[in-house]
């Protein structure tokens, strides 16, 4: 191994061996670790000293960007006051009241709020509610559930099962959930190359759903789940009418509709949640990551009045629902959502106070900035929603996501981490970033394209 000085920290090279990182090329990185030091802001610190802008804020978790004073402050109070409390049978004030101000935050005020710990819990939960809901209405066949193709929905059994990325799926498959069908993904770059916002092709692709329908019966589906916009696997973008058609189509045969809002949610989109921009209402909204900017892993389901008073049934001191996890609703988490909320959408300001309204803003800017890299070497497709972009590059022949890796290692020489994925790279800065940032990200990027292709 070509340990490089700036690796040699606490644990050196056995260190790099004892930790199987996810979703990482573990060869390639520990013989070439990139490893970071601190955070503050906008920016990343490497323990080589090079000061890098977050240009993925984290892992599009952190919109406050790193180390916020206010959700510092309220994590360390948190734990000197109540550093755990039990959500079995007992309870604690703080996440009582942050439930109450996610759903009004959501203008969903009704709605209840079942906390977790990660997307892939919410996912996995949103599932079991799914389920166990048609079950307590007296419809128990309805157990199958429709993803999508090209979904990320965590790494959970559930959440697996109805994601749509081969590569997630391919060694799991005989631990799948039955009963999952998949609705075939919204891009085609044929029809919506270099779309600005939303395309205006593919909204006949929402009817898919009707074929599904006929094919396994409505008696027989429980929920439909889908990303309003997909993330992980490129900002793709939903056509115009969509997810309204979607919703139209749950709605007349008694399906369920979730959004898993993980990436979505706390104003990614310039709106508290994507279901307000696109003005589509599901039954159940999965949330995490931005909710309390990442400081104390924390996620949960927003799921409709209807669906919980169906369980609500029984004695009153009998479990209703036999599901939740040790760290459900943990008093450090809620903390540091109260604080993030607290930026994101100060009480009782005007809707565009806070940094939600800080993103809208930023939104155009980074629109302008993406789209001028077309014509740029290596660039086969550009598009954007809110403050989140993508580009596609050209691959090279028979390695396939090498040259988007390329592209990341040039981008972080030049002092911009971003996401790479198979051959895109995804751009979504912090909500705090100015415009000059986002600017000078696109053309840090731009820089980085032109380099990528001298090498090949």
């Amino acid at each position: 191994m070509n340990a490089s000085p700036s690796m040699i920290a606490e644990g050196g090279e056995e260190a790099l061996r004892a930790w199987w990182m996810p979703f990482t090329h573990n060869r390639y990185f520990k013989a070439h670790p990139r490893l970071i030091a601190s955070a503050s802001g906008a920016y990343y610190s490497l323990v080589d000293g090079r000061r890098v802008f977050d240009g993925l804020s984290g892992l599009w978790c952190c919109p406050l960007g790193h180390s916020p004073a206010g959700v510092v402050k309220a994590v360390q109070e948190q734990v000197a006051t109540l550093d755990f409390a039990p959500s079995f049978q007992m309870g604690h004030p703080a996440a009582f009241s942050l439930a109450s101000r996610l759903v009004k935050l959501a203008g969903r005020p009704r709605d209840r709020v079942f906390f977790v710990n990660s997307g892939s819990e919410a996912v996995d939960t949103a599932l079991k509610v799914a389920v166990a809901y048609h079950r307590a209405r007296g419809e128990a066949s309805r157990t199958r559930i429709i993803g999508r193709e090209r979904a990320y929905h965590g790494v959970g059994m559930g959440g697996s099962s109805v994601g749509g990325i081969p590569a997630n799926r391919k060694m799991f498959a005989p631990l799948m959930i039955p009963g999952v069908d998949h609705l075939p993904h919204t891009f085609d770059t044929s029809k919506m190359g270099y779309s600005r916002g939303q395309p205006d092709w593919g909204l006949h692709l929402a009817d898919e759903l009707e074929r599904i329908v006929a094919l396994h019966d409505a008696s027989n589906i429980a929920a439909v789940i889908v990303e309003p916009m997909q993330g992980s696997t490129g900002v793709i973008v939903p056509p115009k009418g969509y997810l309204a058609r979607l919703r139209e189509i749950c709605s007349k045969h008694g399906i369920l509709l979730i959004f898993d809002e993980v990436i979505t949610g706390f104003g990614r989109l310039g709106t508290p949640f994507a279901a307000d921009f696109f003005d589509v209402k599901p039954d159940m909204i999965t949330f995490a990551k931005a909710v309390n900017n990442a400081a104390v892993p924390l996620g949960g389901v927003m799921v409709d009045e209807s669906i919980h008073d169906a369980f609500m049934n029984g004695p009153e001191h009998l479990i209703e629902f036999f599901h939740g996890y040790t760290y459900s609703g943990h008093p450090l988490g809620i903390a540091a959502a109260h604080a993030t909320l607290d930026e994101l959408a100060p009480t009782g300001a005007a809707p565009n106070a806070g940094l939600i309204g800080q993103a809208a803003a930023l939104a155009p800017v980074l629109e302008d900035a993406i789209h001028s890299l077309r014509g740029e070497p290596l660039v086969t497709d550009i598009r954007n929603l809110g403050l989140a972009a993508a580009i596609d590059v050209a691959p090279i022949a028979g390695k396939p996501a090498l040259r988007a890796f390329q592209v990341f290692e040039q981008a972080l020489n030049r002092g911009l981490m971003l996401r790479f994925t198979g051959e895109t790279l995804a751009l979504a800065p912090p909500f705090i970033s100015s415009e000059r940032e986002v600017r000078d990200a696109v053309e840090a990027l731009r820089e980085s394209l032109r380099a990528t292709a001298a090498l090949n």
